[in-house]
């Protein structure tokens, strides 16, 4: 599960700490993902965040949150053992990406996806552990578009995972597809460039918390944006940013 925060240094790797480990699949070697949840349904259940708050250069350890509320941390002793009991396979905690690192990715039987009703193995940026950009963007107006096109569902940022809310005020369409190639300021110091869609994926269909499983999000998706929700972007210049800020198009 994700996290909200106030603020956030943004590094050339994507916001501070972000997928600084991952679990590695010991017998395949793959990057333990949710995008699978056919053998990684649990993760949704775990919870993770800094003992102390993260400043360059010095990452203190991270305190895990079990499904059962029991909490360990990274710089234990048997972490790897412990989390292998829960998620039922031998997993490795590893803060240094495999050489390729790919992870499993389930398809839905949902109209307008790639693949439909089957598994993939999907690449990722080399040394990260990043599914394809580093920095995720969402617009409210993407959201509240998503809400009109299918009431029923429950559209929550959360959902979606993005790194960064933009609030657009009045504006119900998907406002970020006209972001592409362009440069974001955001706050005083950091500068964004977007550079692709985000292609969304059997994840944002998931229960999380209270949040119920619904095909219907990702069919939403497809129906009216080509199953993207969001944008991804590198970061040009690094810096802070804070709840609040203002984020202009240069």
């Amino acid at each position: 599960m994700g996290e909200e925060l106030n603020s956030s240094y943004v590094t050339q790797r994507g916001l501070l700490g972000d997928r600084v480990y991952a679990l590695v699949d010991s017998g395949d070697g793959k990057v333990v993902s949710a995008k699978n949840p056919r053998k990684w349904a649990k993760m949704f259940e775990f919870r993770a965040a800094f003992v102390q708050p993260p400043v360059p250069d010095r990452l203190p350890p991270v305190r895990i949150t079990l499904p059962d509320g029991s909490t360990l941390t990274t710089d234990e002793a048997g972490i790897e053992k412990t989390l292998a009991g829960v998620l039922g396979r031998p997993v490795a905690l590893a803060a240094t990406p495999p050489e390729a690192p790919q992870l499993e990715e389930y398809w839905p039987d949902v109209e307008g996806l790639i693949h439909r009703e089957t598994v993939t193995d999907e690449r990722m940026p080399q040394g990260t552990f990043f599914d394809l950009g580093i920095i995720h963007l969402l617009t409210t107006g993407t959201i509240d578009r998503l809400r009109e096109a299918y009431p029923q569902g429950r559209f929550e940022a959360r959902r979606f995972r993005p790194n960064i809310v933009v609030e657009t005020p009045g504006q119900m369409d998907f406002v970020e597809n006209a972001w592409l190639n362009q440069t974001l300021a955001v706050g005083e110091e950091v500068r964004l460039r977007v550079f692709s869609p985000c292609p969304r994926c059997v994840m944002t269909t998931l229960p999380q918390d209270d949040l119920p499983q619904d095909y219907g999000i990702l069919r939403a998706s497809a129906q009216h944006n080509k199953a993207n929700v969001g944008v991804y972007a590198m970061v040009l210049q690094q810096g802070v940013i804070r709840r609040g800020d203002r984020v202009k198009l240069q």
